[in-house]
């Protein structure tokens, strides 16, 4: 499937309001927010329900509409993102938020028409000009368009707000966000358990496989290989050759076998048992799992230890500048919603 970009909602709901666009490291994604008040662990108000049948028009913004088209348009690219349709259960309360989050992406768009932010119509040009690379040609393109119930001018158009709306950020909210060294250290000292780095060893691995029925002949077969292969290993020939010429695993043989750092609980059993008897540098014998026969090679054992904070500071450092950015910029569209006309109409 070619992929043209969602635009307009999703700039507020994943890269303004829902957590940028920086994946979150180990360390921090899984860091802790400030201990909720007494008001905040209550049970919310249910939202007010959603007709089953909607209106042409959901909203009205400083009279400027949120159509039913563009609604059902963000619906389908946040079941896009989840991988799956909104749960029934939660209809109510995932559109109100869909509904809301349209709403301040078009505050941000009208005040950036206010502000006069510049748009750089180069950008909208190349955007464009990106998505038709996916295409053999202009007719293939307008085509896929017209699928989606749009036009290049109209795609065009959306591109332009969705610009409008980082730009304005950009220039009003991003030069507040600033992270300093007591807030880094702040941080790192309340979230401990975000900074534990488990025991891990540095894994290799040549598989031969073996379908689960396969006969018996089959799997002397596959063993009578995999001994060959770790015999070669044991007398010194190298191993990520040899996990290239021989290994059944394609995600790994490419990478001469290397499975990256391996935890406690993250393979078979068996593998792992001998993965973490191994020292550095050891060939394992041969190693049956429900995959096949395995030889392993150890290149690192890592103790478990808490990551030192200069280790981390860098991702740290962003992590908080995002949170950061998405606090700030959900206060300022509320500063700019405080001042609108916005009319909910369902």
């Amino acid at each position: 499937m070619v992929h043209i970009p969602i635009v307009g909602f999703v700039l507020l709901a994943s890269l303004v309001l829902g957590g940028g666009c920086k994946k979150d490291t180990p360390e921090t994604a899984k860091a802790a927010s400030p201990a909720p008040t007494a008001a905040q662990t209550a049970a919310p108000a249910p939202p007010k329900p959603v007709p089953a049948e909607l209106p042409d028009v959901l909203a009205r913004v400083n009279g400027r509409a949120v159509t039913k088209a563009e609604f059902q348009q963000a619906v389908r690219n946040l079941e896009a993102q989840a991988g799956g349709p909104v749960p029934p259960d939660r209809r109510d309360l995932i559109y109100r938020q869909v509904l809301d989050q349209l709403v301040g992406f078009r505050l941000l768009v009208q005040e950036s028409e206010v502000r006069k932010t510049p748009i750089p119509e180069t950008e909208i040009t190349s955007r464009l000009a990106e998505i038709r690379k996916q295409f053999p040609d202009e007719a293939a393109f307008k085509a896929a368009l017209a699928e989606r119930g749009t036009t290049p001018e109209k795609l065009a158009a959306e591109f332009r707000e969705q610009l409008a709306a980082m730009k304005l950020v950009e220039t009003v909210v991003t030069p507040t966000v600033a992270v300093g060294d007591q807030q880094l250290d702040e941080f790192y000292k309340k979230n401990p358990e975000r900074f534990q780095q488990p025991e891990a060893v540095r894994t290799s691995h040549i598989l031969i496989r073996v379908p689960e029925k396969a006969e018996a002949a089959a799997r002397r077969a596959a063993r009578a290989e995999a001994d060959r292969v770790r015999a070669a290993a044991f007398k010194g020939e190298d191993f990520a050759a040899l996990a290239k010429q021989h290994s059944q695993d394609q995600g790994s043989a490419v990478n001469g076998g290397d499975l990256g750092f391996v935890v406690r609980g993250q393979t078979v059993p068996a593998f792992e048992e001998a993965a973490f008897s191994l020292k550095p540098g050891q060939v394992s014998q041969v190693v049956e799992t429900t995959f096949g026969y395995h030889v392993l090679k150890v290149g690192e054992h890592r103790a478990a230890r808490t990551v030192p904070l200069d280790e981390v500071k860098g991702e740290v450092t962003e992590f908080l500048k995002q949170q950061q950015l998405q606090e700030k910029t959900a206060a300022f569209v509320e500063q700019l919603k405080a001042k609108a006309k916005v009319e909910i109409l369902i």
